[in-house]
């Protein structure tokens, strides 16, 4: 399917002045190659890896297309979790029941998560993508919108071939270079690959073992905090302020209580909390805590990041959430025509792409205080008439 993690990087990077990026390919790959050979490489190994590596057009089509994240969560959310999914990710917590033990015993990181990533980065395995890795690497690492971020990874995967891990040639996966069950970049699979089933290397396009440590591996290293929750759905006082609500802005779980917020099921936990209104403050309602924030190091999109927090309460028995009757939001115009109009007063909404981002969001909310509105950072067609 690939709604991935690095799918997700093109909306929120900008172009950056890169050392070494565009121009004829076939120059720039001697200069990639020379920089190999410089880092201890041998030329004639270097050679070989590189011998195929070729730009890709459809990998450079991918990057800029993103328009499936201008769907607003209880879309994007329905989009992503099917009653087939949800039998899926029981069936596999069964079937890797001690797997996931192992996970939780040697990472501390929740199997809702774990399954969470598993289901919507390949659909469990199923789909890993078909792009060859070296040249999606190669390709995003000559383009100049983000070559400092693909530079690296392109000689880590001559490392991982080196090691017998990678075929130049015939590795495949996601547009953006990433590898596998839990879609690693070739760096992480080197740093945070886990040989989970002990057969001396890291497969994660072959191996549940591996790909499940290693995804438990990369959230512990980002900060997951073991035993701690991460998102609960609640029910809002109708006279709530607003303002106070976004993960920009948190407080303990006790003072969300005092205000007369609760959980739907169970109780509020006894950590830093915000409360997220993911179509506002008649929509969907979510309390989250410091674990849900890692997982925007994991992936970058809002809506993705929120729906899987969500199904991953959802695999560990929490009920479907209350959808409410938010009000109408903006379509892909309406939203850019926003973001100008909010980039004209001075806020700072990153990139002018039609996205509800975690920017537009705190800039939304910004503007609605200042006039007077309820804040609770949804946009409507009558905020933006108003500005």
């Amino acid at each position: 399917m690939r709604l991935t993690i690095a799918l997700i990087l093109g909306l929120w990077a900008t172009p950056v002045l890169a050392a070494d990026c565009g121009g004829p390919f076939a120059s720039w790959l001697d200069r990639l190659k020379t920089e190999a050979v410089a880092k201890g490489h041998a030329k004639a190994k270097v050679d070989a890896f590189f011998r195929t590596a070729s730009v890709d057009k459809k990998v450079l089509s991918a990057d800029r297309a993103q328009g499936v994240f201008r769907k607003n969560f209880t879309e994007f959310s329905r989009s992503l979790i099917s009653k087939n999914r949800i039998d899926t990710a029981a069936s596999k917590a069964r079937t890797h029941r001690a797997l996931f033990d192992r996970a939780e015993q040697d990472y501390g990181v929740s199997r809702g998560i774990l399954l969470a990533f598993w289901a919507f980065e390949t659909d469990f395995g199923t789909y890993q993508g078909d792009f060859n890795t070296l040249n999606a690497l190669v390709t995003l690492a000559h383009d100049c919108r983000r070559p400092d971020l693909f530079r690296p990874h392109a000689l880590a995967a001559l490392e991982l071939a080196e090691k017998g891990m990678l075929d130049p040639a015939r590795t495949t996966g996601a547009w953006a270079g990433e590898i596998g069950m839990v879609q690693m970049l070739p760096a992480d699979i080197l740093e945070r690959g886990v040989d989970g089933d002990g057969d001396g290397k890291v497969s994660l396009k072959t191996s549940v073992p591996d790909a499940i440590l290693s995804g438990a591996r990369v959230l512990r290293d980002l900060g997951w905090r073991r035993g701690e929750p991460w998102l609960q759905e609640v029910i809002l006082p109708g006279n709530l302020d607003w303002s106070l609500t976004g993960i920009d802005k948190t407080r303990p779980g006790s003072d969300w209580a005092a205000l007369g917020v609760k959980a739907r099921n169970g109780r509020l936990a006894a950590l830093p909390a915000s409360i997220l209104l993911p179509q506002g403050r008649k929509g969907p309602a979510f309390i989250v805590y410091p674990n849900f924030q890692v997982l925007f190091d994991w992936n970058k999109s809002f809506v993705y990041v929120t729906t899987a927090a969500y199904f991953a309460t959802r695999i560990e028995g929490a009920p479907s959430y209350d959808a409410g009757k938010p009000d109408p939001g903006l379509d892909a115009d309406q939203m850019k025509a926003l973001q100008r109009k909010l980039q004209a007063n001075g806020h700072d909404v990153g990139k002018i792409d039609g996205i509800l981002g975690a920017l537009t969001r705190i800039a939304v909310q910004s503007e609605q205080a200042r006039m007077g509105l309820p804040a609770d950072a949804w946009p409507t067609r009558a905020l933006l008439d108003r500005l």
